[in-house]
């Protein structure tokens, strides 16, 4: 798969307004739920690195996902991690915090979506190249944090992950979110074997809160 240019992700991601994000300790559900995510019309797929063997689980989905699927790397601390990940095929990388893999990311030529929650740690992540800022976690300010934030720092695309469900995620992007990421509002059981017929009834829920959100405007 092509990577995109860091601009290019993140006005993907501004169309789609939502990033699913996987992990488990089941390889092979880990890749069937990603898989049932695409299919059902997910576009963007976060995978975990506390996933277990989540290299090759990267790698398997990057293989078997169709074109227009960006799938990336999350949990990313290191500048080891940003290398294996980008060596399996990762299109982005998804941070907890502002560490070296933000920089690293940047110098690579990687879109990344920085984690920070305090205004301070929103512009490090900025100044070391972060693509977007994933607001984590979320659920300790809510809508109304973001609101707050988004008042001295307008321009920053903020991405909010962190107890994430459908009826936040319409808070969120009205309060000016690029996107969200959802970990286990969407994926449930999912990724730890569970089921894939009830996954793909919370992606078509996720996915229409999505589109009555609309693009963000320019």
């Amino acid at each position: 798969m092509v990577r995109p240019a860091a601009e290019e992700f993140l006005a993907g991601l501004a169309s789609e307004r939502l990033l699913a994000i996987v992990r488990g300790h089941d390889p092979a559900a880990a890749i069937r739920a990603s898989l049932v995510l695409l299919e059902s019309g997910v576009r963007f797929v976060e995978v975990s690195l506390v996933t277990t063997d989540a290299l090759r689980v990267i790698e398997e989905i990057v293989r078997l996902a169709p074109p227009e699927a960006v799938i990336g790397a999350g949990t990313v601390l290191t500048r080891q991690h940003v290398a294996q990940a980008a060596d399996v095929g990762a299109q982005f990388m998804v941070t907890p915090a502002v560490t070296v893999a933000v920089a690293e990311s940047a110098e690579r030529g990687i879109a990344v979506l920085a984690g920070a929650l305090t205004p301070t740690e929103v512009v490090a992540a900025l100044d070391l190249g972060a693509t977007a800022v994933k607001l984590f976690p979320s659920s300790s300010g809510g809508p109304a944090y973001l609101r707050a934030l988004r008042d001295p720092l307008p321009a920053v695309p903020f991405v909010p992950v962190g107890g994430v469900d459908a009826s936040v995620m319409v808070e969120y992007l009205r309060c000016g979110a690029v996107a969200v990421g959802v970990g286990s509002p969407l994926l449930g059981d999912a990724a730890r074997g569970g089921d894939l017929d009830a996954l793909r009834g919370r992606a078509t829920d996720f996915l229409a809160v999505a589109a009555a959100a609309g693009r963000v405007p320019a």
